[in-house]
């Protein structure tokens, strides 16, 4: 009974003027960017959290998960009218949607990307419900062995999603990351590291303007790079767009199982809603060969999947501090950046968090369906700007992005030498999600290896025979194998 009166309040106050207001604004705004190719959901949390630096948590963080949910949802916009993802998690949803839209099913398509989103969105945050307080009971018990595991297993795992070369190229970017959050000053020893007698480096490479070089630099060199340019060639009659909520049930059986595979792949560090969404399009199309034709289907349990990863990526973001998707690791360093510290102790430091975050949720998802249903056709036109006149624009963002969160200019230094490196590791194919996951969970792996060593007097061996750790190691050498073994097949 106590939690529920924790999620009635925590309802209540979102529907607060202000809480309302700014999340509505976020919500639009992440269908804004996540609609235009090449501006990603996570490259939009990481610039909204510098720009909310200095405001409330009570209502900047409301802000970034709203963002964050309208944004995976948008991607599907672009993906369905120009055949271009515009986020990766909708690539799935291009193959079906684009060809419903070429049969003149465009609106239709939209409308069932849009409610497949909600269900899928809501599905994800009742698993999120019901899974993060036993686990956080259980995370209390860990010791700093299991949490130096744990934060391995972050990278690893993330680094093992893709096949055959890619898997080494993924393990090299996510310890790189690791090697880069190791920059300052040791917290507990307090010796510089790689400072190379920079002051500014004293205090570590900045989490928000790293993020910002990473997925808005980055992002701006790479569109920049690629000189075609997308044009709609829909038919504009058939752009009305419905909200088919109680017809998308009809293929319930989708939408559980894409929730199901979103929910794992999320709660799966690294995994994220680019991957669920072909798992849940790939288990679909096991079922129904005529996915891949234009079928509704195949959107729908593209949709689903991505959209239910949120809430599954929420779940040891909140109860671990290990976020479950490159988007989610940006959300954590925003929250992080308004003084709440996600991980097991949050239940003792900021208990009603959890039931305000559940709130978010959900009502993030109600937004993105009523506002994707006003603005899907005023989009429509937004996805015509040139790049060479809105990147210009993005680039200008991320500078003052990255300037506001400490007033430093080094920090724009920061942001730009990443956004170079992201976008060298990009041409060459290597992901940037085992980057980002490495640079957050460096500090943890990194604390936790020498506080597990001294209370341990320097013995090794509990890192490995612990049961907990056992269990870790053993899921990583098992999903590492499994991804050798597919890759081979």
């Amino acid at each position: 009974m106590q939690s529920i009166y924790n999620l009635i309040m925590g309802f209540i106050k979102l529907l607060e003027p202000t809480h309302f207001g700014l999340m509505a604004l976020a919500s639009v705004l992440g269908i804004a960017i996540g609609a235009l190719p090449g501006l990603t959901a996570a490259m939009s949390i990481a610039l909204l959290s510098s720009i909310t630096y200095g405001m409330d948590p009570e209502y900047a963080i409301p802000m970034l998960i709203a963002l964050y949910a309208s944004g995976i949802y948008a991607g599907s916009i672009s993906a369905v009218l120009l055949n271009i993802p515009g986020t990766p998690s909708a690539a799935a949803t291009s193959i079906d949607g684009y060809l419903l839209a070429q049969k003149g099913r465009a609106g239709e398509a939209l409308g069932y990307a849009r409610t497949a989103s909600f269900w899928g969105g809501i599905i994800g945050v009742m698993v999120l419900a019901m899974a993060t307080p036993p686990l956080i009971r259980l995370a209390l018990k860990f010791g700093p062995w299991e949490y130096f595991v744990l934060a391995i297993m972050g990278v690893m795992v993330s680094g093992s999603l893709s096949m055959g070369q890619l898997q080494i190229k993924g393990w090299i970017t996510g310890f790189l990351g690791l090697l880069v959050s190791m920059i300052g000053v040791d917290t507990l020893t307090l010796y510089p590291r790689y400072t190379f007698g920079n002051l500014f480096l004293m205090n570590g490479i900045s989490l928000i303007p790293a993020l910002i070089g990473l997925f808005g630099f980055s992002e701006v060199l790479y569109v920049m790079s690629d000189t075609s340019e997308a044009k709609l060639t829909v038919d504009p009659k058939s752009l009305k767009v419905g909200m088919p909520i109680l017809q998308t049930l009809r293929y319930w059986k989708t939408i559980i199982r894409s929730s199901i595979i979103g929910v794992i792949a999320g709660a799966i560090p690294g995994v994220g809603e680019d991957i669920a969404a072909w798992l849940g399009y790939a288990a679909a199309k096991n079922t129904n060969k005529e996915i891949g034709k234009g079928e509704i289907e195949g959107v729908i349990a593209a949709e689903v999947a991505n959209n239910a990863a949120i809430g599954g990526a929420s779940i040891p973001l909140l109860s671990l501090g290990v976020p479950g998707s490159g988007a989610a690791a940006v959300l954590m360093g925003g929250i992080m950046l308004h003084g709440i510290r996600p991980g097991p102790l949050i239940s003792i430091e900021k208990p009603q968090f959890i039931y305000d975050y559940i709130a978010m949720q959900l009502m993030a998802n109600v937004m993105l369906l009523v506002f994707g249903l006003i603005l899907s056709n005023l989009f429509v036109k937004v996805l015509l700007i040139k790049k060479d006149v809105l990147m210009p624009i993005v680039a200008t963002l991320c500078v003052i992005g990255s300037y506001a969160v400490n007033n430093s200019i080094f920090d724009v230094y920061v942001a730009i030498a990443l956004g170079v490196l992201g976008y060298i590791l990009r041409i060459y194919g290597y992901p940037l999600a085992p980057f980002t996951l490495g640079l957050i969970l460096g500090t943890m792996a990194d604390e936790n290896l020498r506080r597990g060593l001294m209370l341990s007097n320097n013995a090794i061996y509990p890192f490995f025979t612990r049961p907990v750790t056992l269990v870790l190691w053993l899921l990583i050498v098992v999903m590492t194998l499994w991804r050798s073994h597919r890759a081979k097949a």
